[in-house]
């Protein structure tokens, strides 16, 4: 019998504590194959060489372009509420990355 009850059907999600906390990126790299995306969170910071991923996200492509959906609205949402947000003067080209720093662009 099928479960009509659509509290019951309600995906939960827990977050763990280690994990609330979040963890800082300020350069993501994209790449993509016909069946994945792989966004690579970068913490780039001014004046080390060096910049780690601080965390690999591998998603379909139909997740992917959710996510691009779910990012416009909340951009939105934010804008209304606190003002466009400057971005420095960066336009990002068509298969261009947007990079804090003068970092050039990422290959994944």
């Amino acid at each position: 019998m099928a479960n009509n009850n659509p509290k019951e059907n309600q995906l939960q999600i827990e977050l763990r504590p280690e994990q609330a906390g979040g963890t800082y990126a300020n350069l993501v790299i994209l790449a993509h194959s016909k069946t994945e995306f792989i966004a690579d969170f970068v913490a780039a910071l001014p004046g080390l060489p060096k910049a780690q991923v601080q965390s690999r996200i591998i998603l379909a492509p139909e997740h992917a372009k959710r996510l691009l959906f779910a990012l416009q609205e909340n951009i939105g949402k934010y804008e209304q509420q606190f003002g466009v947000i400057n971005v420095g003067g960066q336009t990002p080209q068509k298969g261009g990355t947007a990079t804090p720093f003068g970092i050039p662009g990422g290959q994944a």
